[in-house]
C-alpha cells in the first residue's frame, strides 16, 4: 500500500539487459502491486557505474509515481543495507573453455559473500530470488551463508521455464496462455528440468480439460515438448546472440509478484528449499509446485500424481 514505507529493493547485475527490461515492471506496480511505493538500489561492478547513471536518469525521465528514489553503487554494503527484497541477476558468466566446476567455484565465492552480507545488514525478513546461473546452486549457497535469515526466504527462478511451458501448450491447442493452468517445472533450472503437464488443464467454454486430452499426443508431451522447454534458452541465444532478457524480466516480475503479494490460489513454479516432499532430498534447492500467500509465504502443493515417467524425470533433475 502507498501508506506503507517504500519497499527497499536491491537489484544486482543492474546494468545488464535483464534489469533494463525488469525495472519498468517494478516501477509500474506490476511486480509488487499497483499501490506499493518502491526505492531501488542498483548494484553492479565498478566499470558499469556510468551505465547505471544513465539507467537512473531514464528511470527519473519516466516519471513513475511509485518510484521514490534510486541509488546506484558498486558497494554491496550500500545496496543491501536494510533491504526488503533482493533480485540477484548478477553472476560470473561461463566463458570459452571454462569447465562447469570452475564456474561453480567462482559463483560459490560470490554468493557466499553476498549471503553473509545479507545476513549481517539486510532486513531479517528479506526475500531473495536468484536468477544468475547456476541459479539453484547459487541460491542454495546464498541461503547457507545467511543463517539468521529463514531458508524459505531464498528462491531461484524457474518461472521463465514455466511460462514457456504454458505458452507452448497454449499455442499447440490454440488458446490464450492464461487459459492454461498448472504447467509445472520440477527440479533444476538447467537442461535436466522437468516440464510437467500431468496435472495441467486447459480452460475452455465448457470447463477445464486435461492438457493430455486437449493435446491428444502423449509422444509429443513426453519428448518434443519437454526438450523444447529445456533448450529454449539456448535457442534464444543462438538466434539473438544474447540470452533471454524481455521474457526473463517478465518471469522475474511474475515470480516476485506471487512471492510477495500471493498467487491468489494459483499453483506456480518456484525453486525453493526442499522439505522432503516428493522424496526430494531435504534442503536441496528444487523447483516445486507452490501456492504463495501474501507476505512471502508459500506452501509446496502435496498429492500431485507422479507416475513412473515423472519419477524418472524428477530423479534425473
Amino acid at each position: 500500500m502507498a501508506s506503507l514505507p517504500p519497499l527497499q529493493i536491491a537489484v544486482t547485475g543492474a546494468a545488464g539487459q535483464i534489469a533494463y527490461s525488469l525495472l519498468p515492471h517494478i516501477c509500474l506496480g506490476r511486480t509488487f502491486g499497483p499501490n506499493r511505493n518502491v526505492q531501488l538500489r542498483l548494484l553492479d561492478i565498478d566499470r558499469a557505474q556510468k551505465a547505471l547513471g544513465g539507467v537512473k536518469m531514464e528511470l527519473e525521465d519516466c516519471g513513475f509515481d511509485l518510484l521514490k528514489g534510486v541509488t546506484f553503487t558498486a558497494d554491496p554494503s550500500v545496496a543491501f543495507k536494510d533491504v526488503d527484497v533482493v533480485i540477484m541477476l548478477g553472476a560470473f558468466p561461463r566463458g570459452p573453455g571454462m569447465q562447469r566446476a570452475d564456474l561453480l567455484a567462482k559463483n560459490c565465492n560470490i554468493f557466499k559473500q553476498q549471503g553473509r552480507l545479507l545476513n549481517e545488514i539486510a532486513s531479517k525478513d528479506v526475500k531473495v530470488v536468484v536468477v544468475g546461473n547456476p541459479a539453484n546452486t547459487n541460491a542454495w549457497v546464498c541461503a547457507e551463508s545467511a543463517p539468521n535469515i529463514p531458508k524459505t526466504n531464498f528462491t531461484a527462478l524457474t518461472r521463465l521455464d514455466a511460462n514457456r511451458a504454458q505458452d507452448f501448450i497454449a499455442m499447440r491447442v490454440g488458446v490464450p496462455a492464461s487459459k492454461v493452468e498448472q504447467a509445472l517445472i520440477w527440479g533444476n533450472h538447467s537442461s535436466t528440468q522437468y516440464p510437467d503437464v500431468t496435472s495441467a488443464k486447459v480452460v475452455g467454454p465448457s470447463g477445464k480439460v486435461p492438457v493430455k486430452t486437449a493435446v491428444n499426443n502423449d509422444a509429443y508431451l513426453q519428448s518434443e515438448f519437454i526438450k523444447t522447454v529445456q533448450n529454449r534458452g539456448a535457442a534464444v541465444i543462438d538466434a539473438r546472440k544474447l540470452s533471454s532478457a524481455m521474457s526473463a524480466a517478465k518471469a522475474i516480475s511474475d515470480h516476485m509478484h506471487d512471492f510477495i503479494c500471493g498467487s491468489d490460489g494459483r499453483v506456480v513454479s518456484m525453486a525453493v528449499p526442499s522439505d522432503g516432499s516428493y522424496d526430494i532430498q531435504k534442503g536441496l534447492m528444487f523447483s516445486f509446485p507452490v501456492i504463495c500467500k501474501p507476505g512471502g509465504k508459500y506452501e509446496i502443493v502435496q498429492g500431485l500424481p507422479v507416475d513412473s515417467f515423472s519419477r524418472t524425470m524428477l530423479d534425473e533433475t
